[in-house]
């Protein structure tokens, strides 16, 4: 593998981590120069914990008016966003704060971006860079997508074709992030799972890319085994702040590229283009269908891959599971880190095989065409994959 590719590093979320640290909320709005608030949250889950309470008494009493967007799904909608930037157009609001998971933080950045910029957002998810987005704050609730420091969004277009798209700009990050552990203490264990499985899939398809580092390799392979190592623990003690804090840190610097240092701005990974079809269509959970495409993608790369891939796959079963290495045999060693990772995966209660997944077996060849379609037939990640690798892939993962 080549070393050290060119590359930027460019995240200015300021982090305030900690209990009670919504309570800044108001304090922090102002501190980057916001005067009225869009709130963006989901189906109504911080009324029930009174987190809504606690964000909405803090903006009166710092005297910030506010409008509200709820009802965002956990695969976020363009439909809605529409509907967030008819309110945020007519409110007159020059801040937007995203209370809940990933979707709902995806969401705000959606709406942020179509008020910078004239109302125009939906090009950004293809190749159009955006001079700007409006300020977003973020309260995340589940340790998950990490989008409460990365520059990244994901929408799934319900107006026009049903595909599920995604952006990285550097002007997407927010300018802060409230991270308060306690927040995630309701989190069920399959939505625990689940966001640990996105977590260590973020960190994944940094680790296997084209260029290598010494320094970036051990970012990546301690946030690996911090999120196997704590995902357990939080499903088995809800309420356990450590592994809870330790979860959501992880998220955090997943996808801040803090794990890409030393790697540029390549293709990386490749299993969120295999995944966006699964979590799009059928609306499951992104980090199950993650769990999913990752273990396939490893047996697909044990089968077809380079010697250099092959060996970065056997690598990567060494140094996140302890596979035992074998250099007489690396292709096997490559086959038990996917075993390892399946094993992990099955053991924090996520499907593993597309069937479980709910993906019924007659709408299979459906399912890989939509892909193959969405991509143009090809996926420039860490392998190239094309429409007969990406077919392996989805037949490899079925049952």
């Amino acid at each position: 593998m080549k070393t050290f590719s060119n590359f930027k590093f460019h995240m200015y979320t300021e982090i305030v981590f900690g209990k009670d640290t919504e309570a800044q909320t108001a304090a922090l709005i102002r501190k980057y120069g916001g005067s009225k608030v869009l709130l963006v949250y989901g189906s109504g889950s911080i009324k029930k914990s009174g987190l809504y309470d606690r964000v909405t008494a803090t903006l009166k009493e710092g005297g910030i008016p506010f409008a509200e967007l709820g009802g965002v799904k956990s695969n976020p909608t363009r439909s809605l966003v529409e509907e967030g930037i008819r309110i945020a157009e007519a409110e007159g609001v020059d801040f937007f704060l995203g209370v809940g998971g990933g979707s709902t933080i995806d969401t705000a950045k959606a709406i942020a971006l179509a008020v910078a910029n004239g109302g125009e957002y939906w090009p950004f998810y293809y190749d159009t860079e955006p001079a700007q987005m409006a300020p977003v704050g973020t309260i995340n609730t589940i340790a998950a997508a990490g989008s409460e420091t990365s520059g990244s969004t994901v929408l799934v277009d319900d107006i026009e074709t049903g595909f599920k798209r995604g952006l990285t700009w550097d002007v997407c990050r927010p300018m802060f992030a409230i991270m308060n552990p306690e927040l995630t203490y309701s989190v069920p264990a399959f939505q625990t799972g689940a966001g640990a499985s996105d977590i260590f899939a973020h960190t994944y398809m940094r680790y296997f890319n084209g260029f290598a580092s010494y320094l970036g390799d051990q970012y990546c392979v301690a946030t690996l085994r911090t999120v196997v190592k704590y995902a357990a623990l939080a499903i088995a003690k809800p309420a356990d702040y450590e592994a809870r804090a330790e979860l959501m840190l992880s998220a955090a610097f997943a996808h801040n590229d803090l794990t890409g240092i030393g790697r540029g701005s390549g293709p990386k990974g490749g299993e969120h283009p295999l995944e966006h079809q699964l979590s799009g269509y059928y609306d499951t959970a992104h980090g199950a269908g993650l769990a999913v495409i990752m273990p396939a993608y490893i047996r697909y790369m044990a089968a077809h891959g380079t010697a250099e891939q092959v060996a970065r796959a056997a690598q990567f079963g060494v140094d996140v599971f302890d596979v035992e290495p074998d250099m007489r045999d690396v292709r096997g060693t490559a086959l038990a880190a996917a075993a390892a990772l399946t094993a992990w995966l099955r053991s924090i209660g996520m499907p593993t095989t597309l069937k479980e997944l709910g993906v019924p077996k007659d709408e299979l060849d459906a399912a890989i065409e939509r892909i193959v379609r969405d991509t143009g037939g090809l996926i420039r990640g860490f392998m190239e994959l094309d429409a007969a690798a990406i077919a392996e892939i989805y037949h490899s993962a079925a049952e």
